[in-house]
């Protein structure tokens, strides 16, 4: 699934100085980096309202960010309370940041073979254990570092 975002630009105070179209914003361009991503952080939220963030490995596959945890992990218990996370890549010099929700999926055969794959795990290895999340974007925010006030775009997704 190809996933058509509208790009707008992210609101921010006018002393940033942004202006206009965001330059050289492309979302197939995004969806690369996120396939091409080996650790995505992964941000929720506590019972007592206290951040919590790790990295996790994934797949990028269909418009969306495939992963598992534990779900006795403070990242599993965190999601099955509520399901709303951010997920930002590594880099802060070409940011990739999402927000949205995730929902708990069964992990199919062919999900594994590309997540054993990725991850160079043995061909037959099972992810029993873990609760597997699809996590589709809201929002997400992009832009390159050495050139933020040109770059910075906010993509929405329906």
């Amino acid at each position: 699934m190809t996933l058509n975002p509208t790009l707008s630009r992210p609101t921010f105070d006018p002393s940033y100085g942004i202006t206009g179209d965001p330059e050289g914003a492309d979302w197939p361009a995004t969806e690369a980096k996120l396939a091409a991503a080996r650790n995505y952080w992964v941000a929720t939220t506590r019972r007592d309202g206290a951040p919590h963030a790790k990295p996790v490995w994934g797949i990028w596959q269909d418009g969306a960010l495939w992963f598992g945890t534990a779900t006795d992990s403070v990242t599993g218990r965190n999601l099955a309370r509520d399901p709303r996370i951010a997920v930002h890549l590594e880099s802060g010099d070409d940011t990739v940041i999402l927000e949205g929700r995730v929902e708990v999926m069964a992990v199919t055969p062919a999900l594994t073979a590309t997540y054993n794959r990725k991850y160079a795990q043995p061909e037959d290895q099972s992810p029993d254990g873990a609760t597997w999340y699809r996590f589709s974007p809201a929002v997400a925010l992009t832009w390159l570092e050495h050139d933020f006030v040109n770059t910075a775009a906010r993509w929405t997704f329906e």
